[in-house]
């Protein structure tokens, strides 16, 4: 059984309300429509009702079960304007100024994350990663002892050779351009803490380089990975849970046994990765892009890690499949871990 449909059944008995900013367009429809169908919670479509139901009959699609809200007319605007202008940030806007912002729905929707109106938000569909990112960076609070925020995607393969029963975790991808050696060891966390959230199986993280434990090598570019993986070790055992790191390795390294063993690498890691931290934000999404096009392999995400809430910004490529099984994995992120993997009792 794939990630997406085991993370749907656990869904289904704790279902969890997504909004979309983007709530026109027809890809978002189509996921809302699958979101709501499948009992896994209750999809909030953000826009035009009008054009909203419109697209909606161009495509056949019922919209009962999924909640359409206009931000600029929605009871719940007098409050965010409140809570909005008490942000630090926006706390010189008169109410006329907080509520044009908010009558972006970018905003509405970061704000209804924020303050529970809402459990997760998948945003991106439309437009550009500045754009979306800006009010999500600007209002939701970082995880505690978190200061990094970047993303995860999720590359789902048929065959359970790599990663987690085919998944495939990839780190980051779409938000910071060149990390320092802090900003990798946070990301190897926080990614890490995911998929262990996500799968209830111990991540295994490989920092990537184009070198596999040289010993002579005085490059910054290698020197940053290593003290990275020393760092995000560190980290890792104060969270004391069940996560191995490793760096630096070459990606084949990391995914193959075989290239591990010949390599002389011997670690929990090296060989069978589940989650790999590319070195910079070229290497990573040049990568994942490519595999995906070459390979036609499922991709979701991306999922942005360091926040304390759940958020996606997907790419403005993503399917309407690639929408929803982005909605299920940041509305399984807003379920606490010991609900979506209970303690099984013991037989009597």
């Amino acid at each position: 059984m794939s990630l997406i449909n085991r993370l749907s059944v656990r869904l289904q008995n704790h279902p969890k309300r997504v909004v979309y900013p983007e709530g026109s367009d027809t890809r978002i429809i189509q996921a809302a429509r699958q979101f709501a169908t499948r009992r896994l919670g209750v999809p909030i479509l953000l826009g035009d009702r009008t054009r909203i139901k419109i697209n909606a009959a161009r495509l056949n699609i019922k919209l009962d079960g999924i909640r359409i809200v206009e931000p600029a007319r929605s009871d719940e605007l007098p409050e965010y304007v409140v809570k909005f202008r008490g942000h630090q940030r926006f706390s010189g806007l008169d109410e006329h100024q907080a509520a044009e912002y908010l009558a972006n729905p970018n905003y509405f929707a970061t704000m209804m994350v924020a303050t529970g109106g809402a459990d997760a938000m998948v945003s991106g569909a439309t437009v550009g990663p500045a754009s979306g990112l800006r009010p999500i960076l600007q209002i939701l609070p970082r995880q505690h002892g978190i200061e990094t925020v970047s993303s995860m995607q999720i590359l789902e393969m048929e065959e359970a050779k790599f990663g987690i029963d085919g998944a495939l975790f990839l780190a980051d991808c779409a938000v910071i351009p060149e990390p320092t050696a802090a900003q990798l060891a946070d990301i190897a966390c926080t990614t890490a803490m995911l998929v262990n959230h996500l799968t209830n199986r111990p991540p295994r993280v490989a920092l990537l380089a184009y070198s596999t434990k040289s010993i002579n090598s005085k490059n910054p570019a290698i020197e940053r990975i290593k003290a990275a993986a020393v760092l995000a070790k560190e980290r890792v055992r104060a969270l004391e849970m069940p996560i191995e790191i490793d760096g630096e390795l070459q990606v084949d390294a990391a995914l193959d046994p075989f290239t591990a063993a010949i390599k002389d690498i011997e670690s929990s890691v090296a060989g069978q990765a589940n989650v790999l931290v590319f070195p910079d934000l070229n290497s990573g999404n040049i990568a994942s892009k490519m595999v995906q096009i070459i390979s036609n392999i499922p991709a979701y995400g991306q999922i942005l890690t360091g926040l304390d809430r759940p958020v996606a910004e997907i790419s403005r490529g993503a399917s309407a499949h690639d929408i929803f099984g982005t909605s299920v994995i940041v509305a399984a992120q807003a379920v606490d871990r010991r609900y979506l993997y209970p303690h099984q009792l013991p037989a009597e």
